[in-house]
């Protein structure tokens, strides 16, 4: 297994002392990025509920302006596969939705299904954008931009310009789909599309959908709810699991001062923070990708050096990915466990088979 301590190559069994050393140490620790399959997330909340420590995911910006838009107004949403089946109309807002894989599915393909298969799809934009048959350049911002819509909807605003001719397609869609990237849009701008989703709905169907955040994060998500009952900014420092979304977010704490060790945790590939270098870290990573950790050890990646679930975002749910490529790199789960091991015992993590 590749690893490294301070830049020097090393075996697994140095590093993870290591990484262990380091941890036990901490008075504040930070366990963040939770880029991995559902094994090694759920063995990193078991660590951070050991040692104390405080977790936060890679695409949290994105995250919590979902789930703070989420927790005022509620959400009207549709998925992937649905959206490609059924939507007449898509609304893209931004520009960010327009790089991912689905953007190509919903431009090469009609629907298939509901009361608009075989129609022609339309595509608007809130943004300027060469492919929309309708595209506003929104100057102003998004936020403000989408509430513009969202009176021209109401019959607030009324008028021949770009705006309205984009809520009165919109209006007249038989399933309309509003695409959007949660940290490019914002907490408000989310709060205003849903509000515009459930006003087009009294008279048409129309919903919202997210496009894939950074990381693993809707995996996290839910995970998070069912080991602690909150959202993924928690921290263990007491013992039991306090949510916070501003005291837990990690760039912020150790911009402060206030964390004092990371376990960067990315199976997944993600790009690693400016301020992992910033603190004495420990990264788990596929392909030792993670140069600004003081200790690096290489994980296999879930769903091609070994068999994981992952969020699966065709489908909008968790599902099983078997290795592709089949590796002896060890997996997140099984390195954060001798961690954990390690940590409680005081003693080297054990090599042989657990007794029963």
């Amino acid at each position: 297994m590749a690893a490294w301590v301070k830049g020097g190559a090393t075996d697994a069994g140095t590093a993870i002392e290591a990484a262990a050393s380091l941890l036990a140490k901490a008075r504040a620790p930070v366990i963040a990025g939770l880029s991995a399959d559902v094994a090694a997330i759920r063995a990193a909340y078991d660590l951070a509920g050991r040692i104390g420590a405080s977790v936060d995911t890679a695409g949290s910006i994105g995250t919590y302006a979902e789930l703070g838009a989420l927790s005022r107004v509620g959400a009207l949403t549709s998925t992937p596969a649905e959206a490609v089946g059924r939507a007449d109309v898509v609304l893209v807002v931004g520009a960010a939705p327009w790089q991912t894989p689905l953007m190509k599915r919903l431009i090469d393909t009609k629907p298939t299904r509901g009361r608009a298969a075989g129609s022609d799809r339309a595509l608007l934009a809130v943004g300027a954008n060469a492919t929309a048959s309708l595209a506003w350049p929104a100057a102003g911002g998004l936020t403000e931009a989408v509430g513009v819509l969202r009176a021209f909807a109401r019959g607030h605003l009324a008028g021949d310009a770009l705006p309205g001719q984009i809520a009165a397609r919109l209006a007249s869609a038989q399933y309309g789909v509003l695409l959007y990237d949660p940290a490019e849009l914002g907490e408000a701008g989310i709060e205003m599309l849903q509000g515009l989703a459930m006003e087009l709905s009294e008279t048409t169907r129309c919903f919202t959908l997210a496009t894939g955040g950074i990381g693993q994060d809707r995996a996290v998500v839910p995970v998070s709810a069912w080991l602690t009952g909150q959202a993924p900014r928690s921290g263990f420092g007491r013992r039991v699991p306090e949510h916070d979304p501003w005291r837990f977010d990690a760039a912020r704490q150790v911009a402060a001062g206030e964390a004092d060790a990371v376990l960067w945790l990315a199976s997944m590939p993600v790009a690693c923070p400016d301020w992992l270098s910033a603190v004495p870290s420990v990264a788990l990573v596929a392909d030792g990708a993670a140069k600004a950790a003081e200790i690096v050890i290489a994980v296999g990646q879930p769903g091609r050096d070994h068999g994981g679930v992952l969020w699966n975002e065709p489908r909008a749910a968790l599902t099983y990915w078997p290795a592709s490529a089949p590796t002896d790199l060890p997996s997140a789960a099984s390195i954060l466990g001798a961690l954990t091991e390690r940590l409680i015992t005081g003693q080297p993590a054990s090599r042989s088979e657990p007794a029963c």
